[in-house]
């Protein structure tokens, strides 16, 4: 069963065609990044992933269900990091993953078990009792990560993560989602403009202009084709990390 399909999807704001007949499928385990200069449409896409948007025309399957015919089904599979920060800053780190937990179903022992067990992975067990507002950028993308995983989803999309964070964060963010997908079978998809977060075993989509450009592993794209001709908006082009 492959993680995540999507297939001829196009959406319009207005007469602005935001994506076009836009197809590409990640199989269970890896890890893809979807990488575009802004104004690409990541975004955009992201947001009919997460059926914050919907459209007509095209397909979305989340783990075999269609996100049309059964949302429900298709969206509990999902974990979900935001562009923007979505932690209630006055809420300690616990009570912020203690709230989300109760929304999926979770309560007592069960979830206490999966919120120190999602926080240890993210190396963010001992500020479980200190409040979001005084953690720097970096933890709390590593809590928004940790709260994505109490519900054990196959798929995880992220918009974008490190956006803002220090060289080191970054790292150390994108290190941990690349753990979940080789060592825990989680299908990613991870939004960027930044090539330097993409590994050269990764699958690699590049979107330009609305449109999926190419499509495979970025050690593969890298020795194909410049990639530059798919970043009008970069000066030079970008390089993919080694793994």
């Amino acid at each position: 069963m492959t993680g995540l399909v999507v297939d001829g999807l196009s959406f319009s704001y207005g007469r602005k065609q935001a994506l076009r007949d836009v197809s590409f499928r990640v199989e269970p385990g890896r890890f893809c990044a979807l990488l575009g200069p802004n104004g690409a449409g990541k975004s955009t896409l992201f947001a009919l992933l997460t059926r914050l948007f919907t459209t007509r025309t095209g397909r979305i399957q989340i783990m075999g269900h269609d996100l049309a015919r059964t949302p429900r089904k298709a969206l509990a599979q999902i974990g979900v990091v935001f562009q923007q920060p979505t932690l209630d800053l006055d809420l300690t780190v616990q009570a912020n993953l203690t709230y989300f937990a109760a929304l999926q179903g979770l309560c007592g022992r069960d979830a206490r078990r999966r919120i120190a067990a999602a926080l240890d992975r993210l190396d963010m067990g001992e500020r479980a009792r200190e409040r979001v507002r005084d953690l720097n950028g970096g933890h709390r993308r590593r809590t928004e990560i940790a709260r994505c995983l109490l519900h054990d989803p196959a798929v995880l999309l992220l918009d974008e993560p490190t956006v803002g964070l220090d060289a080191a964060s970054r790292a150390a963010i994108t290190r941990h989602v690349h753990d979940l997908s080789e060592n825990n079978g989680k299908t990613i998809l991870w939004t960027t403009h930044l090539s330097d977060e993409v590994r050269d075993s990764d699958q690699l989509v590049i979107l330009n202009h609305g449109q999926v450009r190419t499509d495979g592993t970025c050690a593969t794209l890298r020795g194909a084709q410049p990639l530059a001709d798919y970043f009008q908006r970069q000066s030079k082009a970008p390089t993919c990390a080694a793994a």
